[in-house]
């Protein structure tokens, strides 16, 4: 772990960092809407059903809206805690008027607002628990399953990392011939790059305890529903009865 203080939140919470992320955000989420397609279809719900899902650490709402093409009944509840980020995302949810609302919530401490209902139907998350400690990992994920209805799913999207350097190594070199630029970037980052990205990592742990938190929390059909390389949709559902 780096020296120093976490500075992630700081980051989501600066306009020059929201810059920097939007620079890149249109390339990164076209790789990634295959992966969001699938966690919307591993949803278990009829394609006109109505439900209220949240979709925590939303973003700009790229999970949150691709689950409300596929089911166009539902609505969602976007949590975050950047007035950035929000803002960015109420004009791409435009088209969602009606179907949305944003809630301010920190995921890296405090309590649930009470603007989220105590019982909903879905609940996911993408690209954000990776930067919440151990335990507050652990504490989220209990959270999670207390506001699911019975039968409801959790469903995460997420990187991970690993203890062995020998799958450390095979991950990279795929990633690096996939991106034939990645290894002269890694190589020439700036101190202030090499340092921003050290923090951004800082709580990225291999995949195994966090399945384990999800059984701890008492979720049941915990499955690793999609992986490559170092990234992951994993999940469960609050029984039934």
């Amino acid at each position: 772990m780096p020296d120093g203080p976490d500075t992630n939140a700081a980051f989501w919470k600066t306009d020059e960092g929201i810059s920097l992320w939007k620079s890149s955000a249109g390339d990164q989420e076209r790789r990634r809407a295959e992966q969001r397609r699938l966690m919307a279809d591993l949803l278990p719900f009829a394609d006109d059903e109505p439900f209220l899902f949240v979709d925590l650490g939303a973003g700009m709402g790229a999970a949150a809206r691709t689950v409300l093409d596929r089911y166009p009944a539902a609505e969602a509840i976007l949590a975050d805690f950047s007035p950035q980020m929000m803002d960015e995302g109420t004009r791409e949810l435009a088209p969602y008027a009606g179907r949305y609302r944003y809630v301010e919530f920190d995921l890296s401490h405090g309590e649930w607002p009470a603007a989220i209902p105590a019982s909903v139907a879905a609940v996911i998350s993408s690209l954000c628990v990776h930067h919440l400690p151990d335990e507050r990992k652990r504490q989220l994920f209990g959270g999670i399953f207390a506001r699911l209805a019975p039968g409801g799913w959790y469903l995460n999207y997420d990187p991970v990392t690993t203890e062995d350097p020998v799958v450390e190594a095979a991950w990279l070199r795929a990633s690096d011939r996939r991106d034939p630029g990645a290894a002269e970037k890694r190589a020439n980052r700036t101190p202030e790059q090499q340092a921003h990205w050290e923090n951004h990592i800082r709580y990225i742990i291999p995949l195994e305890p966090q399945v384990g938190f999800l059984h701890e929390a008492g979720f049941e059909a915990v499955d690793v529903y999609w992986k490559e390389l170092d990234y992951v949709i994993y999940g469960g559902r609050r029984p039934v009865a």
